[in-house]
């Protein structure tokens, strides 16, 4: 079957995305693009103080645009569907931040992330901008605890912008920032489902085969098919084994608060993600591990692919004060309690 989007050129989908999310909100959110990329950057960073810089690959959304505004970030470097940015798009929006103190930047653990963000980097070194660079791998599926370094990045992505975003507000340095976000990203936890796969504009095919009565677990970010397949079965024992597996992983134990997304992955409805949320607070509350937060929708979408994944992030007081920092995005609200 034909892929059925609201395209023009499947090729200008990078392009023509980000020129539809600039025309929303760069006015509302003080935004520029930076010459002609696909970089927006925040005009009102003061002087003085780190700026928090992220990307990745397009097809996500509302990661990485989204995240920008006042308590998060303060670039977002857009590449292909699913493809890296390139090392000059990353110099550009790194260049176009820097007050003087330096750019955190923030992307997921992928090979050709690594290479890129790496190969800019070193450029902006040469350049005289400090840096530092936190690599997100939340994903539980993607390999053993013992290689937990080899893990891809997901939805704590979330998490991560606005704990950086939090630091960078307070006035942290890159080093202050780097020892507490280390923290952070040990925190966090993901396991991913779906029911069907992803497409790819510029190809219009699937990703992965699966059945109507199959759902594949452990999928990656990019479409990736996951580490296991099983019948699908009820919302309730899904998410039991999800949370089952993402608690013994880092581990959480008895007592812990957390933080949580209950993700889309693209077509899965709020009614699905409702009962889904409904069953992971009754089981870690049988856990006794306290919900402080939690965030239902999509935060971090693969296409269209149909399931949804559930972050964990355990909180400590310094975490949760940074947590609570407000933030004002054009798709993350965090509204400080009390």
């Amino acid at each position: 079957m034909r892929m059925k989007k609201l395209l023009n050129d499947p090729n200008d989908v990078r392009v023509e995305l980000f020129e539809g999310f600039m025309g929303a909100y760069a006015k509302k959110f003080n935004l520029r693009r930076v010459e002609d990329y696909t970089v927006a950057v925040r005009n009102d960073i003061p002087q003085g103080r780190v700026a928090v810089l992220t990307g990745g690959g397009s097809g996500h959304e509302p990661l990485f645009p989204c995240a920008l505004g006042p308590g998060m970030a303060d670039a977002a470097v857009c590449g292909d569907i699913f493809a890296s940015p390139s090392p000059e798009l990353i110099v550009a929006g790194a260049k176009a931040v820097d007050r003087g103190k330096g750019v955190f930047i923030i992307h997921g653990n992928y090979a050709g992330d690594n290479m890129n963000f790496d190969m800019a980097v070193e450029s902006l070194a040469e350049e005289g901008i400090q840096t530092r660079v936190l690599r997100v791998w939340d994903d539980i599926a993607s390999a053993p605890l013992e290689r937990y370094t080899e893990r891809r990045g997901m939805t704590a992505d979330v998490f991560l912008l606005k704990t950086a975003g939090a630091l960078a507000e307070r006035g942290a340095s890159l080093d202050e920032m780097m020892t507490v976000m280390d923290r952070a990203r040990h925190n966090c936890r993901t396991l991913g489902v779906a029911m069907t796969s992803a497409t790819v504009p510029q190809t219009g095919k699937k990703t992965f085969e699966i059945a109507d009565d199959e759902m594949e677990i452990g999928i990656g970010m990019h479409g990736e098919p996951g580490v296991g397949r099983e019948k699908l079965g009820t919302a309730d024992r899904t998410c039991r084994k999800m949370i089952d597996r993402i608690v013994a992983d880092l581990p959480f134990r008895a007592g812990d608060e957390v933080a949580m997304i209950v993700n889309s992955l693209g077509s899965t409805t709020l009614m699905e993600l409702y009962i889904m949320t409904r069953q992971a607070i009754r089981v870690l509350n049988e856990k006794n591990i306290k919900v402080y937060d939690t965030h239902v929708g999509p935060f971090a979408t693969c296409q269209e692919m149909a399931g949804c994944m559930i972050t964990l992030m355990k909180l400590d007081d310094e975490l949760k004060a940074l947590y609570d920092a407000p933030c004002y995005t054009p798709d993350f609200w965090f509204v400080p309690k009390g």
